[in-house]
């Protein structure tokens, strides 16, 4: 039987300001995708004993959510993950991996069809408290947008939306991926997001300045107007490397401060950062590529 495909996804905008209410956008990205499988292939019992580790916790901290009896039986004719998708680098990787184990196993699994507002609200609780194991803690949006697979605008922690969001293929401008050349680990970034949280200058810049310059590129990005979503890209990649330097890789640091200066493009964390991806959006991506000649440069969202 060919098991269902779980695609990686892309967060635009909301990175750690989701984890406080703020607005998110995500899409999912079909480039990467990961399968649970059960024949014989290379990293299958790496992976079959990863599941064996995840299914325990699952067990001990949710054991009214899975079929766990069918899902131990599985796991014993040796069934993995088999994923494409980078791990740590920002694109869904442990998102993909939750989604495809609550589709085969959950009891009383919420269909994505017809789906109501209360249902999404339910299945990020949900998936937020499977994703924990991987990160500690989890918002639990990757695996919705894993599991759903279609835009997700994020109101706030309790009321998320699907959105429709058309690419333009033959568009000059572009939102692409750059890889830092090394893989990022969320939960010692999501810890260190927790430890600035703590002071009181860092919270308000958050909620005053952060919010204002994320919400308005939110609601640009939708109704497809460049003028203030560049307007607003460009100030919260100012933000981000004013207040979130340590999650910007260090190599990326010259290209994101350079993309600030000539309005060529600007950076922004995908992910929790510290490594992987860094997202990046640009009004024309022939010149976006030759300001950044030294990286490859891999579009997601043409526009």
């Amino acid at each position: 039987m060919k098991m269902p495909s779980f695609f990686a996804k892309i967060l635009l905008f909301g990175e750690y300001g989701i984890i406080e209410n703020a607005k998110g956008l995500t899409i999912p990205y079909n480039f990467y995708k990961g399968t649970l499988r059960f024949d014989p292939q290379p990293g299958a019992e790496e992976s079959n004993n990863h599941l064996q580790q995840f299914a325990t916790y699952l067990q001990e901290n949710l054991p009214d959510l899975l079929d766990y009896d069918r899902l131990q039986e599985d796991l014993k004719t040796g069934m993995h993950f088999d994923s494409d998708i980078p791990q740590g680098y920002g694109v869904g990787s442990s998102g993909a991996l939750v989604a495809a184990i609550y589709d085969k196993y959950a009891l009383q699994k919420i269909q994505t069809n017809n789906i109501h507002k209360s249902e999404i609200a339910e299945l990020k609780n949900i998936f937020g408290q499977m994703e924990s194991y991987f990160h500690g803690k989890s918002s639990g949006i990757d695996p919705l947008i894993c599991y759903m697979n279609i835009p997700l605008l994020i109101n706030s922690k309790t009321d998320i939306d699907t959105v429709g969001i058309t690419p333009n293929e033959n568009g000059k401008g572009a939102v692409f991926l750059i890889n830092s050349g090394n893989p990022g680990k969320t939960g010692p970034m999501v810890q260190l997001f927790f430890e600035k949280l703590k002071n009181e200058g860092f919270r308000k810049t958050l909620q005053k300045e952060f919010n204002k310059y994320n919400d308005a590129c939110i609601e640009a990005f939708i109704h497809g107007n460049k003028e203030p979503l560049f307007d607003n890209l460009k100030n919260l990649s100012n933000w981000a490397m004013l207040h979130l330097t340590p999650m910007i890789p260090t190599k990326m640091l010259k290209a994101w401060e350079k993309g600030i200066q000539t309005d060529d493009y600007y950076l922004k964390l995908c992910g929790s950062g510290g490594g992987g991806y860094v997202l990046g959006f640009t009004r024309d991506f022939d010149q976006a590529t030759k300001a950044l000649a030294e990286f490859e440069l891999q579009p997601v969202f043409r526009f």
